[in-house]
């Protein structure tokens, strides 16, 4: 078994969608998560607050420093990120596809180099 990150990419700066359409997707994804529960691949998931509440912090010589705002400039943003633990990459890859059709939007998948 291997472990994957599946995260939601939105364009940056996109509108969130409004509450018809929100409620629509989030009860698509609840029926998602239910599913990977069901089939022992869900580990961990959630949704994340907007870019501008993330902090970094750097450590430097002894010195530590924090920023508001994401580290990185970008033309996505993560809104959103699903652990799964499946057999392979293409386990991964059909539940990413099934969270890009109920998000409408692209999905990320990266292995794990390990785990512990």
């Amino acid at each position: 078994m291997a472990y994957y990150k599946l995260s939601v990419c939105y364009p940056n700066g996109v509108a969130e969608p409004d509450a018809d359409e929100l409620a629509r997707i989030m009860a698509e994804v609840g029926a998602l998560n239910d599913d990977l529960k069901a089939a022992g691949a869900w580990v961990f998931g959630g949704g994340l607050h907007e870019p501008s509440t993330a902090t970094v912090v750097v450590t430097t010589e002894g010195s530590t420093s924090m920023t508001d705002g994401p580290f990185i400039e970008s033309k996505e943003q993560i809104g959103g990120f699903t652990i799964v633990e499946v057999d392979d990459l293409d386990a991964a890859l059909a539940w990413a596809a099934r969270f890009s059709t109920a998000t409408g939007t692209p999905i990320e998948v990266w292995p794990f180099a390990g785990i512990g």
